[in-house]
């Protein structure tokens, strides 16, 4: 909380809201939630032939194109627990790969893997009957308990608006409170610019492309490449410290850039510099750069193939 002159560590609030995931209907007769776990495999770019689908109990195989790779992947797996740190299963990896075989006119093999990882959401299921996951619904529910707490479960990102705008029209709803119409429909999300650029290297930090050729022109060899491979410079770990609120090696290269999905090696190979240029901008010494190195290697391990 913001502390100062100005400021006070105090707030009120008349409506509690939280977002939460399994444990959400502890105590309530509402909707519970599944945990389920799709796994992905990020593969070098390469040509393929027709698509097709087909699912067993490891989920409906997919490839869609990202950053000049490609992504190989099921859907959602049904787990009994949640986890902290899901992984690919080796089942999984080759379940992925045999399937990809059967599309691409160059089939991939465990040695083209350039990353492979796995997450968890919670998926909303009726409290009284279980669904097999592909018919459990992806969408949010919002839940109103008798004490007033506003609960938020089930969803994704994507929906973050849409989901916005439920909460808000239920609590207006519960409370008694007069509707005010929405003043964010139609407002551009941060970085937004009306033509896209994909094909350049920082054609996807939209408007935020401003920002990194003038911490280019301020400082000399920020725009040198940490990674040729992956189209990283150092402008981009500054810019992710500055207004990206990146305080860790594996802020950078899992979340500010996605180096680590995109290939685990190399990043563990850009880590050194990273943790250099954010030392150096956060007034971190030679302690703090070895162990957030040693951290992120450590991590970023378990995202290789043998």
């Amino acid at each position: 909380m913001p502390s100062g002159a100005d400021r006070t560590p105090f707030g009120f609030s008349r409506q509690a809201l939280r977002q939460t995931g399994r444990a959400a209907q502890a105590g309530s007769a509402a909707s519970p939630t599944s945990p389920v776990l799709p796994a992905r495999v990020r593969l070098p770019r390469r040509a393929r032939t027709s698509c097709g689908s087909r699912r067993t109990s490891l989920g409906s195989p997919f490839a869609v194109p990202w950053h000049n790779k490609i992504v190989i992947g099921t859907t959602d797996v049904e787990k009994e627990n949640a986890e902290l740190e899901p992984r690919a299963t080796e089942e999984e990896i080759e379940y992925i790969l045999e399937t990809a075989g059967d599309y691409f006119a160059d089939p991939p093999k465990r040695k083209d893997i350039l990353s492979v990882f796995a997450g968890q959401r919670p998926l909303v299921i009726p409290a009284s009957k279980r669904k097999i996951t592909k018919k459990i619904s992806r969408g949010h529910k919002v839940i109103i308990s008798e004490s007033g707490l506003v609960s938020i479960t089930g969803g994704k990102w994507t929906t973050y608006r849409g989901i916005g705008e439920d909460v808000i029209n239920k609590i207006e709803k519960a409370a008694g409170w007069p509707p005010i119409i929405s003043m964010t429909k139609h407002l551009n999300i941060h970085g937004f610019v009306k033509e896209t650029a994909p094909d350049q290297p920082l054609g996807w930090y939209g408007s935020d492309d401003d920002f990194i050729h003038c911490i280019i022109k301020e400082s000399s060899g920020m725009g040198e490449y940490i990674s040729e491979k992956l189209q990283i410079n150092g402008a981009q770990v500054i810019l992710a410290v500055r207004n990206e609120m990146a305080r860790t090696v594996e802020d950078m290269l899992a979340r500010r850039t996605r180096a680590l999905q995109l290939d685990a090696n190399e990043s563990i190979r850009m880590a050194p510099a990273v943790a250099e240029l954010m030392a150096k901008e956060l007034g971190r010494d030679r302690n703090w750069q070895e162990a957030q190195v040693e951290q992120y290697t450590t991590l970023a391990k378990r995202y290789l193939v043998n």
